[in-house]
Parts: structure tokens; sequence; C-alpha cells
């Protein structure tokens, strides 16, 4: 398939601006080949028009037509091939195992989807009838309820999950899914990956006789494209995957717009690890080894990523296994070098605090595993290592007793997930802990580690802010589709009068 660098609106290619950008290769950051045109306000504006427009059919097409839809996207990232694969992995630097792996995850979503959205009962419809309200026969009349798409969208993709959290991830699968038009925003760091896939969504498009303007893509590599997307009347809501710093700007532009819209902006996460005295009493070198391929897993950059853990005193044993295989762990390039010099700065300003202690050796050649070991007073002291440093890192935490352990649990801010590591005697010991955990964390994990989110009915991937400015939501899984939605009432109409999906729903029972 032929890169044009260009913008996809609508099905056809868009080049007005001047601007230009380059990838840049992470082995050596050097710039690729293909030049790409950063989308100008005319083109944004025309792409969401174009969304709006498309939206008033795509909302009222069955939920088989959109699965047929979503499958065919399916085929036609398997269509493309090796060069989806290899060019993801000449912008990213990952290993072409890992991204085959994530394009079977990309592919898998979207037929869960479509099976998920076939039979139209998603919409969740609840009937009550209305006794202040009587039909002609003397019959109460009825109340309809059923969840209706919100309108266009606007999607970022995400710099660690080319495929998968990308032009056809999560976002735009659950949006679609919803009846939904996207206007994506690709990620300046593989616009030729989300060239590739955004064609295959056209494609799809064509072959499915749906509206073109269902789905455009935008490339960008300053903040001014995304800014004036969401800042554009005509979007509804917002999917956004990446840094505090980045979701919360956006998150701000959303609510102070005249028409404030929903962010479900997903910013990061030190996946807080609790070893309980249980679990270490018998494999402490087990653990430490899988944990510290946990943390190692993908150069860190995982938004699941360990960054945190917290063992009881006396533990050294634990900690100095751990030491050991993080630095017998060998780290290859990051996703930039951006990332790469966020990430020196990260462990530089970690190492700065008072009260901390180095157990690995640093410098700022290369990329490096690192270990932080500090206490519970020390980090009440300093709330900023509990927060993320996207990369290959963890920070030790001892805590003197269980009400030191129980302090510190009390005290952290949301997570997308925590983990447990005990026996089921800890857990009965520690049943406050969960307690406490339960309302800090969208996914509570027990003695297992929370790199790798399987997409299935039952994930949550979210929780409470600052992991996302949304705790009611998951981006993961077949309840990502509620983000886009709303409910609607019927009160009192003919059945006749019904929207379709409603009437076949109501048949159905």
């Amino acid at each position: 398939m032929q890169l044009t660098g260009k913008q996809w609106i609508g099905g056809e290619s868009s080049r007005e601006g001047l601007e230009q950008f380059q990838a840049y290769t992470p082995h050596n950051n050097q710039p690729m080949d293909t030049v790409f045109y950063e989308a100008t306000g005319a083109e944004i504006d025309q792409a969401v028009k174009l969304a709006d427009e498309s939206f008033w059919t795509y909302r009222k097409t069955s939920g088989a037509e959109r699965a047929a839809f979503l499958e065919t996207i399916a085929d036609e990232i398997l269509a493309l091939g090796a060069q989806l694969i290899e060019t993801a992995s000449q912008e990213s630097a990952l290993p072409l195992p890992r991204l085959e792996g994530e394009r079977g995850r990309t592919v898998g979503q979207l037929r869960l989807f479509a099976d998920f959205i076939r039979s139209d009962t998603w919409v969740n419809a609840i009937s009550s009838p209305l006794q202040a309200v009587k039909k002609a026969d003397g019959e109460p009349a009825m109340l309809h309820q059923m969840q209706i798409a919100l309108g266009p969208v606007a999607v970022f993709g995400a710099s660690n999950f080319p495929l998968a959290f990308s032009v056809a991830g999560g976002d735009t699968v659950s949006a679609l899914a919803a009846g939904c038009p996207v206007v994506f925003k690709a990620h300046p760091a593989h616009p030729a990956t989300c060239e590739l896939v955004g064609q295959a969504i056209n494609r799809a498009l064509a072959k499915t006789g749906l509206p073109a303007g269902v789905f455009s893509l935008l490339q960008g590599a300053t903040h001014r494209v995304g800014e004036a997307l969401v800042q554009h009347p005509l979007i509804k809501a917002v999917g956004f995957t990446g840094s505090y710093r980045g979701g919360k700007a956006l998150y701000d532009l959303a609510v102070r717009r005249p028409e404030p819209i929903p962010v479900y902006a997903e910013m990061g996460s030190t996946n807080p690890v609790f070893f309980l005295p249980g679990a270490l009493a018998d494999n402490k070198a087990t653990l430490a080894t899988a944990f510290a391929a946990s943390v190692t897993q993908g150069v860190g950059q995982f938004c699941t990523n360990p960054g945190l853990f917290v063992v009881g005193k006396g533990q050294t044993d634990f900690t100095d296994e751990l030491e050991r295989q993080l630095a017998a762990t060998p780290c290859g390039a990051m996703l930039t070098d951006g990332i790469k010099q966020a990430y020196h700065k990260g462990i530089t300003r970690l190492r700065s605090l008072t009260g901390t202690q180095a157990s690995t050796s640093w410098t700022d050649e290369g990329v490096q595993p690192h270990l932080l070991m500090t206490n519970v007073p020390s980090a009440l002291q300093h709330p900023e290592l509990s927060e993320e440093v996207f990369g290959p890192s963890t920070v030790g935490i001892v805590a003197e007793s269980k009400e030191e352990l129980m302090t510190f649990a009390r005290s952290l801010h949301g997570h997308l997930t925590a983990t447990i590591h005990g026996t089921e005697a800890d857990l009965a010991e520690y049943a406050d802990l969960i307690d406490v955990l339960t309302m800090k964390v969208g996914r509570l994990v027990f003695n297992g580690f929370p790199t790798g989110v399987e997409v299935n009915h039952a994930m949550v991937h979210g929780g409470p802010f600052p992991a996302t400015t949304d705790s009611r939501s998951s981006s993961v899984g077949t309840s990502a589709i509620y983000r886009f939605t709303r409910p609607v009432c019927f009160q009192a109409f003919p059945d006749s009068a019904l929207p379709g999906t409603l009437q076949g729903v109501l048949k159905a029972y």
C-alpha cells in the first residue's frame, strides 16, 4: 500500500497545508523517508463536518450492518500483511512478534465488538408502565429507554500501542460500534502506520456501502491540530490515551467550550503492587524474577507497568534479588527520543528526593531498568514518588507495620490497577486493604501482575483521577461502548413510531 503523507478525509486524500514533519527511527533518531503534512484548519473543519453529515445516516444503521463494517476493517488490516508490521516496527522499535500479537488483539477486539452489537440487545432497553397516562383502551402507556449514539467523536492515538490503541484501536472501535463517526488524530511518532490502517478503514467503508464521512484521519506533529479538533462545535466526545499533561489539557479545553463535552482520557498510572507477608515467606526469588519481568516488559512502556511496590520490613532478600534481576535485564530502544529523555529526567528527579535510596546505578547513556527504595514517611512527604515515570523503573516502599502499609494505601490517588500478592490467610488479615484499593483503582489483581490487559466483556481499563478523567468508564472491553452513548426515553409512543432498533429488541421479548 502506498503512503501519501496526506490527510484522509471522507475517503479522499487531502494536502492543503505546507507544514511538514517526519517520523524518526527510535534506534538512531534519524528521520524516516515519508514526509507528512500538518492538517490545516480548513481540513479539520471539513473532516468534522463530513462526520456530522454522515452521523444522521450512520446512527440509524442496524447493529448487524455496523458489525459487518467492523469485521471488514479487521479483514482489511490483515490484508496489509507484512507491510503494516514492518512499518510499525520501524517507527516504534517494537519487535515484530510483539506487533504481530498487537495486530491480533486489534483484529480480535474489532470482531468482539461486532459480535456484541449484532443483536441490538446492547442498547440496554428498559420498559416501564406509566400509571398516570392511559391509552384509549384504559391500559397504562409505556416508557421505553435505550442508549443512542452521541455524535462525531475525536480520537487520539497512543504512542506505546501503534495498533491496539491507535487508528483501529479500542476508542475507535467502541465509537464506531455505538454509531458514532470518528475523526482520528494520528500519533506523530508513527504516522505511516496510522495512514496504512486509516486506508484500511476507508476501504472497509467503501466495501460495506457506508458514508465515507464516517471516518477521517488527520496528521499533525503540533498541538494545534488536536486542540482545533477538540474545540470544534460538532465534536461530541473525545477518546485519548497518553500522558497526564496531554489528557488534562484536552479535558480543560473540552469543558471550557460553550457546549462542554466528555473527554475519556487514560493518562497513566504507577499501578501499586502490595507483597503481603505470606506471599514472600517461601518464594521470594520467584516473585522477584516475575516482578522484574513485569517492570521491564516492553521497556516498561505500558500504562499498566508496576512502577510502585510495597513490602514489609526485613524483606531485603526479596529486594536484593529484584535488584539483581533488573540489573541483568537488557533494555532496547524506547519508543521515541522524547520518551527516553523524559525517562532520564524522571529518574534523576526521583533520585534527588530526600529519604530515597538508589538501589541500582544510573547513567544518562542508553536505557536501563531502575530500582529506588524508600519508606512510608518519605513516600507521604513526597507524593511524586507515586507518580508515573514512563519506562522500566519501580519504586519500593518499606512499611514498618500493617498500620503504615494501610496509611500509605489510603494516601494513594487514582490508578488503573493495584495488585495484591498473598495467601488466603493474608487476604483475611488484610481485608481492609482490599476495601481501600477497591476505591483507588479500576482493576484489582490477585497473585499476578498488571501488565497485559485482556479484551473481553468484563475487563475494566480505567480508574479514578488522575488515572483517567472519568472513573465510571473503561477504555478496554465491550463496556467501552457506553462512553459514546447516552440514554433517551420515549414516553407513550405507539410501538410503530419507536426507533427500529428498539422495536426489534421489544419484539424479542
